[in-house]
């Protein structure tokens, strides 16, 4: 992974904080760029073919290279794909990268003049929740809590205690944007951005980039990873 920044406040593209996560990535599993075979780049704020612009950085070496917009999962959809492209015997290397170059504020829709893909939702979220003026993230994220709390009987402070927990680990995550711990009380006295969620429970808007080497069980024998390799359990 690469250390991860404040929108605006950084010089860094997002071709250079892929190729250091790959980079990085390869160095960790100990092999060089020739040796994979399919890439998966996920990445939501940017052109089309962005991922072969970053993976190009490292190398151009021909193989497939696709990319993936999949909203708030689209990192983990990088990984079951290349996971899936080894799982079925196409390939026995496969890159997985996600990167992102956002921007400052809310997240916000930046094509008007086309249907909105969550107008569906907030049709239904309107009539179920009411309309609200506040961002539309923590706007889903927050009505999605609420009905936590109404079927499963989940508390206000179970809400802070994740906030509480994710902010104490950042102080020793070299990588965090933000290193500050604060007390379960801080974060419960924070301003309500969208019940259950306060300020101090909603993630910032970063830029960063991550990348995971996935291979198959011969390929791990092959190169003597088995000390360091971590299975993808099939569910």
């Amino acid at each position: 992974m690469t250390k991860f920044y404040r929108p605006g406040k950084h010089d860094k593209d997002y071709p250079e904080l892929a190729k250091v996560a790959i980079l990085r990535a390869l160095r960790d599993a100990g092999i060089g760029y020739e040796k994979i075979q399919s890439a998966y780049a996920g990445y939501v704020y940017g052109d089309s073919v962005c991922g072969q612009r970053a993976i190009y950085t490292v190398g151009m070496t021909g193989i497939p290279i696709i990319n993936v917009n999949n909203n708030c999962s689209t990192g983990s959809s990088a990984l079951y794909l290349a996971a899936n492209a080894v799982r079925s015997g196409q390939f026995d290397c496969s890159l997985a990268l996600g990167f992102e170059k956002m921007f400052t504020g809310s997240l916000q829709t930046f094509f008007t003049d086309r249907t909105v893909p969550l107008d569906q939702f907030f049709i239904v979220d309107n009539q179920v929740r009411g309309e609200s003026k506040t961002p539309f993230a923590p706007r889903m994220f927050g009505n999605a809590g609420k009905e936590h709390m109404e079927k499963y009987g989940t508390k206000l402070e179970h809400f802070a205690k994740i906030a509480w927990k994710n902010h104490k680990h950042s102080v020793n995550n070299p990588y965090s944007q933000f290193r500050d711990e604060y007390t379960l009380e801080q974060i419960m006295n924070s301003p309500m951005i969208h019940f259950p969620l306060h300020k101090l429970s909603c993630c910032p808007t970063s830029d960063g980039a991550g990348a995971a080497i996935v291979v198959s069980e011969k390929f791990v024998k092959e190169h003597g990873l088995e000390d360091q390799a971590v299975e993808i359990l099939d569910i």
